[in-house]
């Protein structure tokens, strides 16, 4: 990619992330939606002043403008249940992003020279960063929105078509055994993806499709959620503080039927389509009464390479390996991005989701989450 086409692209990604905010009230704006999840309103701060942080503040040396709100947009700082009363009122938020975006903008095709010199600035690894960055957010943003619609359904959403649970049937590719790169490369991969990897990996099979929502309803009719077998320590654990039964985005309608939750609130779920709002606790169990496992994320990397999976980016898939550093890694640009997680109880996704945006949908691309979390938009595919 030419620097002008990476500017059309971080034009693009503020624009996306922007648009979310401002259909929203200012209640909206400010309003946590999910324990785990900050305000919409923060999400687009927190973008536009990492812009600012990394532009002005670490290339040019100038922090005017993104002194004065680090407290705020620095997640260690400020608590997520404190966020949305620490905002500015949406209009003057919008206005000061607006300013900021533009500003930001100027300076990058000024060809000011601590840019052209600066190493961040080599290989526009800074514009990747940032363009992913927005990215991230943007995902993350609908995953708020999406929260929103699940407390404001009022469950009378009638079912035209229900679906109905098939049982799972192994569709799976054989790979052979050998050494596999796996990891990216620069300028575009993130310092978890770092440094190149040569996997070694013993023969398996992995499914060509990911779990459907048919046959993952065809395991909670078959008791999945009370069978204590299907279940580690762990995940028996979580489920009886969490008192789950069904995957996240679901909700039934007044004869029972499922129907799903979006951004945009009640559709009718299709039975092939992918399966997602799960945790890696229920994946698990799901892999356990299906006669497979979770893969790892060296095999799912290695078969997406070789092109033999079908179907990726519906859902997030699952990993079965907790995230962890590669052989060499270091933390880069700053460590609070990957270092914190390599904690024994993140694990990895892999692949993208419906509102994964492109940048981010490379082989590669390591996502991680803690086990229980299950309001991201992630599913599974099987290993054999």
């Amino acid at each position: 990619m030419t620097s002008a086409t990476l500017l059309n692209e971080l034009r693009l990604a503020q624009e996306l992330v922007t648009a979310l905010v401002e259909g929203l009230d200012d209640d909206s704006q400010r309003r946590q939606y999910h324990p785990d999840l900050s305000p919409p309103g923060w999400h687009l701060g927190h973008c536009t002043y990492s812009e600012c942080y990394w532009l002005q503040e670490v290339v040019l040396g100038d922090d005017r403008h993104s002194a004065p709100v680090e407290s705020l947009y620095t997640p260690t700082q400020t608590p997520k249940p404190q966020r949305g009363a620490l905002l500015p009122p949406l209009d003057k938020q919008l206005q000061w992003v607006y300013s900021m975006q533009s500003m930001n903008l100027e300076l990058l095709t000024a060809g000011v020279a601590a840019f052209r010199d600066h190493p961040l600035m080599q290989q526009d690894y800074l514009l990747h960063f940032l363009i992913q960055h927005y990215n991230q957010h943007y995902e993350t943003m609908l995953s708020v929105l999406t929260q929103r619609a699940l407390q404001e359904d009022d469950r009378a959403f009638r079912v035209q078509s229900a679906f109905a649970a098939t049982q799972p049937v192994t569709d799976a590719i054989p790979l052979q055994p050998g050494h596999y790169r796996v990891g990216g490369s620069a300028p575009v991969a993130y310092d978890n993806e770092l440094p190149a990897q040569q996997a070694t990996l013993g023969p398996f099979s992995i499914a060509r499709l990911p779990v459907s929502n048919s046959e993952y309803l065809a395991f909670m009719q078959a008791d999945g959620y009370t069978t204590r077998s299907l279940w580690n320590e762990d995940g028996w654990q979580w489920l009886a503080d969490t008192r789950t039964d069904h995957p996240h985005h679901w909700q039934q309608d007044h004869a029972g039927h499922w129907y799903g939750v979006g951004v945009r609130g009640a559709y009718e779920l299709d039975g092939s389509d992918v399966v997602h709002g799960l945790s890696h606790h229920e994946a698990s169990a799901y892999a356990n009464w299906a006669g497979g496992q979770l893969p790892h994320e060296h095999q799912w990397e290695v078969a997406c390479r070789l092109q033999q999976l079908e179907q990726t980016g519906r859902a997030w898939e699952w990993c079965q390996n907790a995230f962890y550093p590669y052989e060499g890694f270091e933390a880069f640009p700053y460590d609070g991005y990957s270092t914190p997680s390599f904690d024994n109880r993140h694990f990895t996704l892999r692949g993208g989701s419906l509102h994964t945006r492109p940048a981010i949908r490379r082989p590669g691309f390591r996502n991680f989450h803690e086990a229980g979390k299950r309001h991201i938009f992630a599913g599974m595919r099987l290993v054999y």
